[in-house]
Parts: C-alpha cells; sequence; structure tokens
C-alpha cells in the first residue's frame, strides 16, 4: 500500500474514533429515517438535510421530554425546516375568512359528550395526501362534501380535489397556493357539480379546467359558514349534522405532532392567520377533562394517528373556530 493511501486511511479512521457519539447516532438515525421514507440525495444536500433532521430531533425530544398534551415524532417531513414546510404545505395566500356570512342556527337540544362520524357509518372516506401543494382546502372541501352527501345518500364517493384546484379560481380560491373551502363550496354550487376522484384524478398541481358537466356526481344547494368564534355552534353541527369544515393557524410544532391533544401558546387566534384547512369529524373529551375535536388531516396515513389529530376545543384553538363551514347538499 502506498504511504500516501496509509496515512489517508490512519486518518481516517482517527476521525470516526475522535468524532463525538451523538454525531454517528444522529447520522445512524438519519439514515435509518431515509431508508423508511426512501429518501435520496447527493452529498452536499445530504448534510444539509443531516443538520436540519439532528435540529428537529432535537427539538421532538425536549418536547417529549416535558410535560404536554400531546407528543411529537419524527414523520416524512423531519428533513424540512418550517420555512420549507410551510411554503410547500399551507396556505400561502393571505385567506381572511372572516367576511363570510353566517347562517347555522343551533340546536337548544342537549350534546352527546362525544361524537364520532367514524362509527356511526361509511360516512368518512380514507385519509388522502395532498402532496407538494397547498391545496389542504379542497381536501376539507370534498372530505366535508363525501360525508354530507353519504349521510344523506347512503353513498360514499370519493370526489375529486383537482377540479377545485384547477376551476375555483373565480372564487377567490388560488390553486396550489391557497383557498377556502366555503369559497369552494360557493364554486361547486354555481358551477353545479363537482366530478369524482377517479373521473378527475389528482395532480397535485395547477393545470386547466377539464369539468366534463355530464360527469358531475356531487352537488351543492347552498353554503352554510357558522358565526365567526362560535365553537358551540361547531359542536351543534358536528353533533346533529355532519363532519365540518375549518380552517387554522399550523405553527412549527404542529410539523411534528403524533398523538395526543394539541395545544399551542404560540399560534394566533384570529381570522386572518389561518393557514391550514382540515375536517372535524367529531369530537370527545380526554380522562383528566381536556375537551377535544378529531380531526382528519391531508398530509398522508403517515402522520400524526393515522392521518387524524386530535385539538383542544372550546378556546378556539390556534382560531379553529374563525371560519367554519359545511354545505347543504342537492340531491
Amino acid at each position: 500500500m502506498a504511504l500516501g493511501a496509509a496515512w489517508f486511511m490512519i486518518a481516517a479512521v482517527a476521525v470516526v474514533h475522535s468524532a463525538p457519539t451523538s454525531f454517528l447516532k444522529d447520522k445512524y438515525g438519519f439514515k435509518k429515517w431515509m431508508s423508511e421514507h426512501n429518501k435520496v440525495y447527493d452529498s452536499e444536500e445530504y448534510y444539509h438535510r443531516l443538520h436540519i433532521f439532528t435540529e428537529n430531533k432535537k427539538t421532538i425530544d425536549h418536547h417529549n421530554a416535558g410535560n404536554h398534551s400531546f407528543t411529537m415524532a419524527l414523520n416524512q417531513f423531519s428533513d424540512m425546516t418550517f420555512e420549507e414546510f410551510r411554503k410547500f404545505y399551507l396556505l400561502t395566500k393571505p385567506q381572511n375568512c372572516s367576511a363570510t356570512k353566517w347562517g347555522h342556527v343551533s340546536s337548544t337540544a342537549p350534546y352527546p359528550e362525544s361524537v364520532d362520524w367514524r362509527m356511526r357509518g361509511n360516512f368518512v372516506t380514507p385519509v388522502k395526501n395532498q402532496g407538494h401543494c397547498g391545496s389542504c382546502w379542497t381536501f376539507s372541501t370534498t372530505g366535508c362534501l363525501e360525508s354530507v352527501n353519504a349521510i344523506t345518500s347512503g353513498k360514499l364517493i370519493p370526489l375529486s380535489e383537482q377540479q377545485l384546484i384547477d376551476c375555483a379560481k373565480a372564487f377567490n380560491n388560488h390553486g396550489c397556493l391557497g383557498g377556502l373551502p366555503s369559497q369552494a363550496f360557493e364554486y361547486i354550487k354555481y358551477n353545479n357539480g363537482l366530478m369524482t376522484e377517479d373521473d378527475y384524478p389528482y395532480k397535485g398541481y395547477d393545470d386547466s379546467c377539464h369539468f366534463e358537466p355530464a360527469r358531475a356526481a356531487a352537488f351543492v344547494l347552498d353554503v352554510v359558514n357558522i358565526t365567526s368564534y362560535d365553537e358551540k355552534a361547531m359542536v351543534d353541527a358536528v353533533a346533529r349534522l355532519n363532519p365540518v369544515s375549518f380552517a387554522f393557524e399550523v405553527t412549527a410544532d404542529f410539523m411534528h405532532y403524533r398523538e395526543g391533544v394539541y395545544t399551542s401558546a404560540h399560534c394566533k387566534n384570529t381570522a386572518d392567520m389561518v393557514n391550514h384547512a382540515v375536517l372535524a369529524v367529531g369530537y370527545g373529551v380526554e380522562e383528566n377533562g381536556m375537551p377535544y375535536w378529531i380531526v382528519k388531516n391531508s398530509w398522508g396515513t403517515a402522520w400524526g394517528v393515522d392521518g387524524y389529530f386530535l385539538i383542544e376545543r372550546g378556546k378556539n384553538m390556534c382560531g379553529l373556530a374563525a371560519c367554519s363551514s359545511y354545505p347543504l347538499p342537492l340531491m
């Protein structure tokens, strides 16, 4: 062996042996995570993502060592900064939903302590995945209309998010840059229908509109907006009628959510700060007395609890009561 090559091997071994154990542990954990999530990087990108992954893991470990109502975990987003995550997965266009008129009339009847529309019958479609597109508003819309139609007709039919991305821009929606369920319901109402997922499949990027009226499978008679910040009316709607679409502000810690009841002291609770739309499919109360919403997300089943999360109920947490809505079906 040449002297230079021998010297290089000795030096490399010395570096490995002198490297902090924590760094080697981080590298091992990162490579394992890469394998689990089918991630591949070039050498420069690898060390950049390793650094971000390590910082995210520190955040997760620090949180889980404390006394909180929810836990965090590594997931498919663990190699991303929150700035990157926000760009790809949240609403980037400001969505002030406070201007929507109200229309829900609450009942005076008592409500059950807990409700879960997933347990009431075949009323909720499986969790979907929006991919690298800020189209959460379309998934909240289709999820709600799918459930409303199933409750009314007995038929659960997956509906097209891509049609909303491509065709609903005249109703102040912006495709992969954002929108609101209430405005999407308005589009469906005046457009005379929404096609099925099979007939207008999801692409995850903005495209030209290919709506075919003859293939419309779901219709909206009217849009019901729940009065801003009236969380009790949201409970009324979910208890008596159907799942409800809502929007809230996602901050950095929510990206790492694993299970438990999410709460935050950092998010805002006003209508002008909402950046993610989801679907309330039920509610309940923890053994310690903390009330929560059961919420369907659109980041796939690997995130959270099989794609769902719980969030504290009764405090307008992160503005979740600022702009909730649901459609009345036209059958």
